[in-house]
This record gives structure tokens, sequence and C-alpha cells, in this order.
């Protein structure tokens, strides 16, 4: 697959996009022999021999796992408030991990990590519909009219959203327990739809994201995927 050059240099391990742009525009690179200082050439890293200085990039090993999150953590890679980061889990990994998608830092549950940049898009393009579902606890419980409202499709600021599907798992007078499944991944989606109808989301857990389930996992503990749950995602 073809890529672009300082994408290739930043996946194997180099340096950063950026700083792999410098190294492409300063002449440090060669593909089959020759100098490129086009940052933005495409290549197939499987094609063709890159090298800097006289040495053969390789492309970095891909990984791919499952992560329970634990609360508290947050998504991005990088942080100007010193917040403690998801990435930060996996320090005994040798590669530039992120996550594909996004949890809110009170979130809990799946959520896939990787260094696989064309997987993290293609998890994350609303054309796949890739399903994610939540166990959620309000206060107070949702009434029959709200969930009705909520399976339809609601207006948010943005827009409304897309069906989904809502279970009654557990209620009492003061609050209620739920599975909700849709394929979208708006900002707070849940706790902005539940809101809506006027009630509060406690707690939010992710069970299961695209089939994958956190089942056995420990919140803050991890495992690889396997070959057929990779192929699988990449099939999507």
């Amino acid at each position: 697959m073809e890529k672009r050059l300082q994408n290739i240099l930043a996946h194997a391990g180099i340096a950063s996009r950026r700083q792999s742009g410098s190294l492409i525009e300063k002449g440090k690179v060669k593909v089959d022999g020759k100098v490129i200082t086009e940052k933005g050439l495409k290549l197939d890293p499987d094609k063709h021999n890159i090298s800097i200085d006289g040495k053969r990039v390789c492309e970095e090993k891909k990984y791919y796992f499952l992560l329970n999150k634990p609360a508290g953590f947050i998504s991005t890679v990088q942080d100007t408030h010193n917040r403690r980061k998801i990435v930060d889990i996996f320090e005994s990994i040798r590669a530039r991990l992120y996550s594909a998608g996004r949890l809110d830092k009170d979130t809990t549950g799946a959520i896939i990590i990787t260094n696989d940049g064309d997987l993290t898009n293609r998890l994350a393009h609303p054309k796949y519909e890739v399903e994610k579902e939540y166990r959620v606890f309000t206060a107070p419980p949702l009434k029959d009219r709200d969930i009705e409202k909520l399976r339809r499709g609601i207006v948010l600021e943005e827009g409304k959203t897309s069906p989904c599907i809502i279970e009654r798992i557990k209620e009492t007078a003061d609050s209620g327990v739920y599975t909700f499944k849709l394929h979208e991944g708006r900002n707070r989606q849940i706790k902005r739809m539940c809101e809506a109808v006027g009630s509060t989301v406690k707690t939010l857990k992710r069970t299961k994201y695209a089939g994958l389930t956190v089942s056995g996992l420990k919140e803050g503990e991890y495992r690889e995927l396997t070959r057929r749950e990779v192929e699988k995602l990449k099939r999507l």
C-alpha cells in the first residue's frame, strides 16, 4: 500500500512526521539509491528501498491491543496539563501507539490501542458504521417516551443522532441501568443524549467495540488481539 514518505519514516519510528519531513527536505533520505526531497511523495515501502544515511528503513512492527480503559485517563497522546494518558499504560511497548477513537476521561471500557494508522482511520470513519455497545447508569431513570425519542434519534447542537438500540437492564425509582448500541461516535454523545431528555449519566462503560468485548479484563488491563481479530477489523 502506498503511503506518504514522511508517514513511512514516522511509522518506522525514525522521527515524528514533522521531523521526518525535515529529514527529507535536507536530502537525508534516499529511495532506490536516489536522494528524495519531496515530502509528499507516495511509495509502497514493500516495493522500494528507503534508506537514511545508507541504512535501510523498515516499517515499524504493528501492534494491536484491546484495553479496558480505567477512569481518569485521557485518550489523547499528548497533553499540556500533565494528565494521565492511556498510552502511559503501554510504556513498556517500544512503539508510537495511539487509540482508535476516543473515550471521555471518566468513561471506562473497550478501546483499541495500535500503531496502525490505516486501521485507526478505517474504524473512525462513519461510513463503516462500527458498532459500539455501552452500559449506561442514569439518574433519574429514563421514561418510556424518552427512550423512544432516543431510539429514533434526537436533535443535538450539530444535528440529529442516528437511530440506536436501547435496552433496559434495571430500574429503581431514582436511577436506571441500560444498554445502548450505536454506530456514531460524537463527542460525549450518550451523555448529551440523556441530558437532552432530562437525565444525567452517572457512569458509562463501553462493553463492546467492533465485536470485541472486555470480558476477562480488569480496568487497566489489556490483551493483544489475535490475527483473526485483526483481519476481521480490517474487513469491516
